[in-house]
């Protein structure tokens, strides 16, 4: 597992995230931009995904894009990032873009230990994902959802829910009294994944009990 780190190292509150060759690419201006929205102290922490489908995926489903299957890993994952989060006197929170946004949200109902869940454009068009919300507790206090707003204007049968889901999702957390926002970004799915991350961890810090 590659891991890379940014910002304070000795900053009290710690940001992980899932990311791939090209969002490792853009890491240093999210990190920029999360600066330039809240004020405060932060690390983040960049774990590599080598194999996205596989790793960031709840459960195994069929493929919904090309021939690649949906492998089922993300326990698996989780574990090997919970190793990252020893220091209990620090908070951590945990985000991503995309099928990560997903695993952030997932994740935040397998365990208490993060402060928060920055799931930004999260693809919850993944089967049975807020059929699974309804009936699991989630264990953060604050929650960030995004969505762009050409993102369900695709001829993909599935992915083409997505706005249908997180409208979904939102009220669903809505009515269980967690805080939490749904913001509706302009453009695609593939429009300015660093910065709709940015947005998505600062909010979180902002809005956590926990820190």
């Amino acid at each position: 597992m590659e891991v890379f780190e940014y910002g304070h190292r000795d900053a009290g509150i710690v940001l992980v995230q899932p990311v791939d060759s090209h969002e490792l690419s853009l890491i240093e201006n999210e990190v920029r931009a999360v600066r330039a929205l809240t004020d405060k102290d932060f690390s983040l922490t960049a774990v590599k995904v080598s194999d996205w489908n596989r790793e960031l995926s709840p459960w195994e489903a069929p493929a919904v894009f090309g021939n690649e299957a949906f492998g089922g890993g993300a326990d698996e994952f989780l574990e090997k990032i919970l190793g990252l989060t020893a220091d209990r006197s620090k908070a951590f929170f945990i985000g991503g873009y995309s099928l990560a946004g997903l695993f952030a949200l997932w994740a935040v109902y397998q365990t208490d230990l993060f402060s928060g869940a920055a799931a930004a454009s999260p693809s919850v068009w993944f089967p049975r994902f807020t059929e699974y919300m309804k009936n699991q507790q989630i264990r953060c206090s604050s929650v960030y959802l995004s969505i762009g707003d050409k993102e369900e204007k695709t001829r993909n049968a599935v992915m083409s829910t997505v706005g249908e889901r997180i409208r979904e999702a939102d009220a669903l957390l809505h009515s269980q009294g967690i805080n939490h926002t749904l913001e509706i970004n302009k453009g695609n799915h593939f429009c300015d994944p660093d910065l709709r991350t940015a947005k998505a961890f600062a909010w979180v810090m902002e809005h956590s009990e926990k820190i």
